[in-house]
């Protein structure tokens, strides 16, 4: 069975920082595009950044360039977040996911690949 598990989220400062991290399970992580989505309250989902099999390449939506930081570890199985200089605009729930692929590159929709149960970013002061 294939498992994503966000951790890290919570509620923090403008100008603050937090490190989401995703665990995942029942799947060859090594293997594929993995990505972080947002979805911020009643609004549609946004696809945040996307990092390569490898890690070697990463992308990211023009609203995070410069504060957040994708990476990942194969070895342990998990994908990152390290989001600083956090506005209340990132206030969403964010979510692991995967479309099996080997190209960072959207559709991104819940039923498309797997996803993670999502974990609260609150961005207040």
């Amino acid at each position: 069975e294939v498992q994503l598990v966000e951790s890290g989220g919570g509620l923090v400062q403008p100008g603050g920082s937090l490190r989401l991290s995703c665990v995942a399970s029942g799947f060859t992580i090594s293997r594929y595009v993995m990505n972080w989505v947002r979805q911020a309250p009643g609004k549609g989902l946004e696809w945040v950044s996307g990092i390569n099999s490898g890690g070697g390449t990463t992308n990211y939506v023009d609203s995070v360039k410069g504060r957040f930081t994708i990476s990942r570890d194969n070895a342990k199985k998990t994908l990152y977040l390290q989001m600083n200089s956090l506005k209340p605009e990132d206030t969403a729930v964010y979510y692991c996911t995967t479309r099996y692929t080997s190209t960072i590159g959207g559709p991104y929709r819940r039923d498309v690949g797997s996803w993670g149960q999502g974990t609260q970013v609150t961005v207040s002061s």
